[in-house]
């Protein structure tokens, strides 16, 4: 089945064929680092690392570069008020960037150049395209690309020359010979890092970077660009004019751009002061709970950050890992070679058909975690079910261990390829989600236990009334607790419905609503 993708430049969706058969460049515009990251950061960060996973999938051995700019007028204002050295600030926020995407599951680049250790690339593309005559030099040193000599410019954002801003991060100035020309270079100015060129000190415009290492790391011809919608102009529009007055053979197969976050519906953003940062959310939520609500809608559509969806995320995954560690369990016990058994083999060819469909659609997550591995993971549990009741044959045992050993091994091929295959035990997880649940609710897991306890007592005293109190009151915090036989254990859940309370995240405020949802049985009923 073909790849497509939605290419940006064409406005539509076209198959993917890379320029060197099995081979992939990607380039994708990273962070500017001068804080802790936030949502925004982890869906292009999360989106592209889908792209590189199923790209390795499909048998492609791709080089995927992910810059940081460390070099930049918001990292010299920060670094101003807090009296530290600019690149060591950006240094630091390059580090948190790289912790905050671990833990999200995101696999590393093959290259993660910085601006700081680029500049002699930058200023030769600077000086190729003033040669060319597309750049010009100002009397102080600053130096400014001519877009009216670039026919082409906004062909990727379809924004005419006379309708153009001057743009986040290009400062309106007189001495342009063309108000939509963007900075190349900016002469030094006291307090600032700087570096020699032929035009003075100083250092590089924001959009001259990425052209300079895509080139660098990529050539100037390569498969895929990639990066926030908010990039397309004018930043890309940049880009595309830079690298194709340094080389006329400059091309770029492939743009796509993901969805912004919103928040309110408004775009969340550090320059609006309405976002969270990744560590606000892990603090209260597993981070493959964040990781599973960012692919849960298909990358290039808005999604609205809420806190119900991430409830939702959290039930969703717990009941994916406890699922597979039960199973775990069960063949572990058998050791055998699986076979593939009627019912399994019709499951899992279901599971394969509808990854391969939705994935080869421009990666639409969205739909593959809500459909066919649901049921597959719904197969799981009936079979462990059967298994429990030890009435089985044993030729019946055999087929029913071996259909789980096979659903079992398909499930975990789709979890990873969407990164959501956890890096350890299925234990650690859902010990890891259980701790984040009590955080949520205000409790210790002792307060959880002696609750459990306390049911205990009312229920020998068929005291039935208070007992379905205790349940309810579990649940409205989002614990549910599940009576296994003469066992009462418990696991987390999406909240009762209650009044919306108003919950601290760091310094940001923000109010809850929670939907009704009953959990009387094993997590094996999870309604989906």
């Amino acid at each position: 089945m073909d790849f497509k993708v939605y290419n940006t430049m064409s406005k539509k969706k076209e198959v993917f064929k890379s320029k060197v058969p099995n081979k992939v460049g990607m380039y994708v515009c990273g962070v500017t680092a001068y804080d802790f990251s936030h949502l925004g950061h982890a869906r292009a960060t999360v989106a592209f690392d889908v792209l590189y996973r199923y790209l390795q999938h499909l048998g492609y051995e791709v080089t995927y570069v992910r810059n940081f700019t460390d070099v930049d007028d918001k990292i010299i204002r920060r670094a101003n008020e807090t009296g530290e050295d600019p690149l060591s600030l950006s240094d630091q926020y390059c580090k948190e960037y790289n912790v905050d995407m671990a833990n999200l599951q995101c696999l590393s680049p093959t290259h993660e150049p910085r601006v700081s250790e680029h500049m002699e690339d930058i200023i030769d593309m600077i000086t190729q395209i003033i040669n060319k005559d597309l750049g010009y030099v100002v009397d102080d040193g600053d130096v400014f690309f001519a877009v009216d000599k670039f026919p082409n410019y906004g062909n990727l954002s379809g924004q005419r020359q006379e309708n153009s801003r001057a743009g986040e991060r290009v400062t309106v100035d007189s001495r342009k010979r063309n108000p939509s020309d963007f900075a190349l270079w900016k002469a030094a100015k006291a307090g600032e890092p700087s570096w020699e060129s032929p035009w003075g000190r100083g250092r590089p415009g924001w959009h001259i970077e990425c052209s300079a290492m895509s080139a660098h790391y990529l050539s100037f011809r390569f498969d895929i660009h990639g990066g926030g919608l908010d990039l397309i102009f004018p930043h890309h529009e940049n880009e595309i004019a830079q690298s194709c007055a340094a080389c006329e053979e400059s091309d770029v197969s492939y743009w796509m751009h993901n969805g912004h976050v919103t928040n309110n519906n408004e775009k969340m953003s550090k320059s609006l002061g309405n976002f969270f940062t990744i560590r606000q959310i892990t603090e209260r939520y597993h981070p493959l709970a964040l990781r599973y609500f960012l692919i849960n809608a298909h990358y290039r559509s808005p999604l609205n950050y809420s806190v119900l969806q991430l409830e939702s995320a959290s039930e969703a995954v717990f009941y994916i890992y406890q699922t597979l560690k039960d199973c775990e369990g069960e063949c572990i016990k058998d050791g055998k070679q699986p076979q593939t058994p009627p019912g399994a083999g019709k499951c899992t060819e279901k599971l394969q058909s509808e990854f391969q469909a939705k994935m080869s659609d421009d990666l639409n997550t969205s739909l593959i975690l809500t459909g066919a591995i649901l049921d597959a993971l719904k197969l799981i549990n009936n079979l462990l079910t059967m298994l429990m009741k030890k009435k089985q044959q044993k030729q019946h045992r055999l087929s029913s261990i071996q259909s789980l050993i096979h659903v079992e091994q398909e499930v975990k091929k789709v979890l990873d390829v969407l990164g959501m295959l956890p890096f350890y035990s299925y234990a650690e997880v859902l010990q890891q989600l259980k701790d984040k649940a009590l955080i949520r609710a205000g409790l210790t897991e002792d307060d959880v236990l002696h609750i459990i306890d306390e049911r205990v007592e009312v229920r020998k005293n068929k005291d039935f009334l208070r007992s379905d109190q205790i349940r309810a009151e579990l649940q409205q915090k989002g614990i549910a607790l599940m009576d296994i036989g003469t066992e009462t254990t418990w696991r987390p859940c999406v909240p009762l419905q209650q009044e919306p309370q108003v919950v601290a995240v760091g310094e940001q405020w923000f109010v809850k609503f929670f939907k009704v949802h009953i959990c009387s049985r094993e997590h094996d009923t999870l309604s989906m």
